[in-house]
């Protein structure tokens, strides 16, 4: 664990707001932590008498778990809130909810929410640390976090990578967080998607913009293939999944046209057979259950790092 400390963030909302610096430090410090993860007994006591909150208002199985094992591996005490049978259901607010969750003590709320800019409200509102863990189709800061690490540790660097992105980028939060992370840091992002999917002026993210897949995966040197969110609106933006998949299906005949050493990453849930097929979502190029296993390292340092934040922000 690292012994000085440059974060002086309580909180964690996203990327955007995030300096190289900032971000390389949790970098490093998930670096620290991974060797945690090897070990007989996968515990230290860096947050041993703190509590953590996971505060979901969306379904969630990788990122709530993830958190719920840093934290736990931090030596923390959890508690899983299920907001279908909480007094969320009565009607209290976002913020009385949060208010009312600080005063019963907790140290660390982590929170996701189908209403972009949700957990910036409840972070002015409690003097308890907030961990953005997914806020409508605006970030999610930890899922970048670990894909840009798991990027890191595969190929050694992050600086000068070609990194694609492909598929729901109108959607995804996962997208954005990853832009500006990985842009920040050095590497050359393309954004790959039919017209429908990519939200006019993403050129002024910094990024490259193409409707043509075969372009996006014969430049990479990393693709993270997109889910389909056909929970939101994309129902009517294909006459069926099938076509999608016909289109920009990241397949084993794609990949014939990539660098050898290419690495094919998913942020998850996984549609097989629409995105990408289960070939390659198991096959010798992908890292996705790679990156699953380093969220847990990413998470412990951002745990670790909000609650040792030494006030004020950068």
């Amino acid at each position: 664990m690292p012994e000085k400390l440059a974060w002086k963030r309580k909180d964690l909302l996203g990327i955007e707001e995030l300096s190289k610096e900032e971000i390389e430090l949790i970098l490093n410090t998930a670096d620290s932590f991974k060797e945690v993860t090897t070990r007989r007994i996968k515990k230290v006591p860096a947050l041993r008498g703190k509590t953590v909150v996971n505060l979901f208002y969306e379904p969630s199985t990788r990122t709530r778990t993830s958190f719920e094992l840093a934290a736990k591996r931090l030596s923390a005490d959890v508690i899983n809130i299920a907001v279908e049978v909480s007094s969320v259901k009565k009607g209290e607010t976002l913020i009385d909810t949060g208010r009312n969750i600080e005063a019963l003590m907790a140290d660390v709320i982590i929170v996701r929410h189908n209403c972009s800019g949700a957990p910036y409200i409840l972070s002015k509102s409690v003097k308890a640390s907030v961990v953005n863990a997914g806020d409508g189709w605006h970030e999610h800061p930890t899922q970048a976090l670990l894909d840009i690490f798991t990027l890191k540790s595969k190929l050694g660097r992050i600086k000068g990578l070609k990194v694609s992105i492909i598929g729901d980028i109108a959607h995804s939060r996962v997208a954005r967080s990853n832009i500006w992370g990985l842009t920040k840091l050095g590497a050359q992002v393309t954004v790959c998607a039919p017209p429908v999917l990519i939200p006019p002026g993403m050129e002024s993210f910094g990024v490259k913009v193409t409707n043509d897949l075969d372009e996006a995966i014969r430049e990479a040197d990393a693709i993270n293939v997109l889910r389909m969110q056909f929970e939101r609106d994309n129902v009517s933006a294909f006459p069926s999944r099938m076509e999608y998949f016909k289109a920009y299906g990241v397949t084993e005949d794609r990949l014939k046209g990539a660098k050898k050493h290419i690495l094919v990453m998913h942020p998850g849930p996984i549609n097989r057979g629409v995105e990408i097929s289960a070939e390659v979502a198991d096959g010798p190029k992908s890292v996705i259950l790679e990156q699953v296993t380093n969220g847990i390292a990413v998470r412990m340092a951002v745990l670790y790092l909000v609650t040792h934040a030494q006030g004020g922000a950068i």
